[in-house]
């Protein structure tokens, strides 16, 4: 993704300025809500790498494999408790809206009608040796 184009996380801030680094490992997220908002943008550019990196070892699958269909277009934050610089585990409650290119099945994440989704997930998150970790989430 170019480093100038908006990142896909919403911050409102370029990609090179947001997420961007923490993809390219150049900065860890200091709060479990910019872990979540790094693998949001993650999905929105296909960076499997980063996603797997960034998924505790204790549940994290042995693969990943992205659906190119699948185009991640919002994230709302809904909520947070804990997770902040302080702390050593927290959650973050987000929707995420999608769509899926006609004809191309109907998705992998989320439920999705007409092309169209969303997925609802209060997300799990642990920092250990100073970084945060996605562990699982509750879809809803």
């Amino acid at each position: 993704m170019d480093d100038a184009a908006r990142c896909p996380c919403p911050t409102g801030l370029p990609y090179g300025e947001c997420c961007g680094p923490l993809h390219a490992g150049a900065r860890t997220a200091g709060t479990a809500e910019a872990l979540m908002r790094s693998r949001y943008a993650a999905f929105a550019v296909g960076d499997t790498p980063y996603l797997l990196a960034t998924w505790h070892p204790s549940t994290r699958p042995s693969s990943l494999e992205l659906d190119p269909a699948q185009r991640w277009r919002r994230l709302d934050v809904l909520a947070t408790r804990r997770g902040g610089p302080f702390d050593d585990d927290g959650e973050v409650e987000f929707v995420a809206v999608f769509r899926i290119a006609p004809g191309s099945g109907e998705g992998t994440a989320g439920s999705a009608q007409d092309g169209r989704g969303r997925l609802h997930e209060v997300s799990r998150f642990v920092r250990e040796g100073g970084r945060w970790f996605y562990v699982d989430g509750d879809v809803g």
